[in-house]
């Protein structure tokens, strides 16, 4: 079946696009593949995603069409994978794991003439330094530092965002009592770890691995900006009460468990699944935590009493890719998946309004030469529909928008080289 050969010739070309749309803030999937490739070998990749994502607001906020509120966007990736002796490899993993791109230009609910539009932007890199040791030729077990950096901006605006997302559902707030809120993260690193374990049979071209990944605790110095503060109904001395402080952004852990075998000649099946800890994942800048504080504790936030975060999350993602590969002829192999996330919970951030997806996915990859490749993937994604809400609304029912029939595709390239 010469199953052993195919193990490393076939299964690079599932990779491409294997994240790029999951849950909450997920982007890459943090896939380890590359440290678990034989011998010496180097990748580099780059995904984009084209998502179209609109909505539609509550009937109290005008049934007002949301327009396009996801912004296209790429990430590269690269691995660098040494094997030192016969029992010890290392590896440089370099990828973008978590972020995110919106802006609302269209529906009024999120946008205010004089103030701009609502808008998120976030960004985060990781370089993984991972230390393998190979007892045998059927087991790896590896470990090692990871060090990550985060930035972004936040922009709330508009009739959704009235008193900070206070918004009770009954009634539109007028434009003079809506401030603006702004939100500069500058970029942070900080460090974590990571831990696993592989099993392989090559002879049946048969590998499982399972890679967990710790979270990552940032402390930010966020500048913030809160813009026309005098027509929120609270007393002076609470408006004029604010102090700065760090913001604690902590990065969610994760696990991730991997496995292939081949079932026929030249023939393998794949499966990837794939758990982040979203729900106890939430982010309260110090400003808009001070304000979320006193709005609630005045009684200006239905349901709430104690102040609420700016993005937070009901539920842990879990997400699950099925395939089969297959060796084409000397050059040419290919592949075929399937994938579903669960989403992070619904009602869901109005910063990132879907829920979850169901998608299909086609790579081929083609080798000139046996120690080098190009690969290349599209995928196909239906979006989970989702209730939006603002974050002083988690937790309760209240929406401020729908999310239904949203598509997306991705695209992915990668080169792997082997020395």
């Amino acid at each position: 079946m010469k199953l052993k050969k195919l193990t490393t010739a076939l299964i690079l070309a599932t990779l491409p696009a294997t994240g790029v749309f999951a849950a909450a803030l997920d982007r890459s999937g943090q896939s380890i593949a590359a440290f678990l490739q034989p011998g010496n070998y180097f990748e580099a990749g780059i995904s984009v995603l084209d998502p179209d994502v609109s909505g539609t607001t509550l009937p109290a906020l005008g049934n007002q069409n949301t327009g396009d509120m996801a912004g296209d966007y790429y990430f590269p990736s690269a691995a660098l994978k040494l094997q030192l002796t016969d029992h010890f490899s290392f590896g440089l993993l370099y990828d973008q794991p978590f972020g995110a791109d919106a802006e609302y230009t269209q529906s009024v609910a999120f946008t205010h003439p004089s103030q701009g539009n609502t808008s998120v932007e976030v960004d985060t890199q990781n370089i993984s330094m991972i230390f393998g040791f190979q007892p045998t030729e059927n087991w790896n077990i590896y470990g090692g530092g990871v060090y990550q950096t985060v930035k972004g901006n936040v922009h709330l605006r508009g009739a959704a965002y009235s008193v900070y997302g206070g918004y009770s559902g009954s009634t539109a707030a007028p434009a003079t009592a809506i401030p603006a809120y702004d939100a500069n993260i500058g970029e942070d690193s900080s460090a974590g770890w990571l831990a696993g374990f592989a099993y392989q049979i090559p002879e049946i071209a048969l590998k499982a691995s399972l890679t967990y990944r710790s979270e990552i605790k940032h402390d930010i110095n966020v500048q913030e900006t809160i813009v026309n503060p005098a027509n929120i109904n609270l007393p002076t001395s609470i408006i004029a009460g604010y102090t700065d402080g760090s913001t604690e952004i902590t990065t969610p852990q994760s696990v991730n468990l991997d496995f292939q075998t081949g079932i026929m000649t030249n023939t393998v099946a794949f499966a990837n699944l794939r758990w982040v800890n979203w729900k106890d994942f939430s982010i309260r800048p110090d400003k808009f935590g001070q304000l979320a504080t006193a709005l609630t504790k005045a009684g200006q936030v239905p349901g709430k009493t104690n102040g609420f975060d700016l993005v937070a999350y009901s539920d842990d993602q879990i997400n699950a890719t099925v395939g089969v590969g297959r060796k084409l002829n000397d050059k040419w192999a290919g592949n075929v998946s399937v994938g579903w996330d669960s989403g992070a919970g619904n009602p869901v951030t109005t910063l990132g309004p879907t829920e979850g997806y169901w998608n299909v996915g086609l790579g081929m990859q083609y080798s000139p030469a046996a120690n080098y490749f190009i690969a290349g993937g599209v995928k196909y994604f239906w979006l989970g529909d989702a209730d939006a809400q603002s974050g002083a609304q988690f937790g309760t029912p209240a929406t401020v928008a729908k999310f239904e029939d949203n598509t997306a595709w991705a695209y992915g390239l990668k080169i792997g080289y082997r020395f």
